[in-house]
């Protein structure tokens, strides 16, 4: 077991972040704490897919004029994330963007309390 964990312990820091990205953004009244939450559980997901993609003997999938025999890695999943990266920038960017709105136009950016603002209108 101590064996598994020290090989997998990025499985770990996974299960970590994913947790804590999922804890703000559930007990969290403030929207930018949200979106830090949101940020966070991203992070877990992105590194998940990094670490579902290593090989530790794995080659570049560029093959040599020589011809190269190992196991290759997949550059398939490293793309993914990239793209990832830049989709979860856009959206950050978008979110914090509505939230310097939704305190222009009532004055808070507390869940409950624009709940109240709301209903009072």
């Amino acid at each position: 077991m101590i064996e598994l964990i020290a090989t997998k312990y990025t499985y770990l820091v996974v299960v970590a972040l994913l947790a804590i990205g999922a804890y703000v953004m559930i007990e969290s009244d403030n929207f930018v704490k949200k979106i830090i939450g949101l940020n966070v559980f991203q992070t877990g997901i992105f590194v998940f897919f990094i670490s579902a993609a290593f090989h530790t003997a794995g080659e570049s999938p560029v093959v040599q004029s020589g011809g190269g025999g190992g196991p290759f890695v997949s550059p398939l999943p490293h793309v993914l994330i990239l793209t990832a990266i830049v989709v979860g920038v856009s959206l950050t960017a978008v979110a914090l963007g509505l939230v310097v709105r939704i305190y222009e136009s009532y004055g808070t950016i507390n869940e409950d309390t624009l709940k109240e603002v709301l209903a009072n209108d």
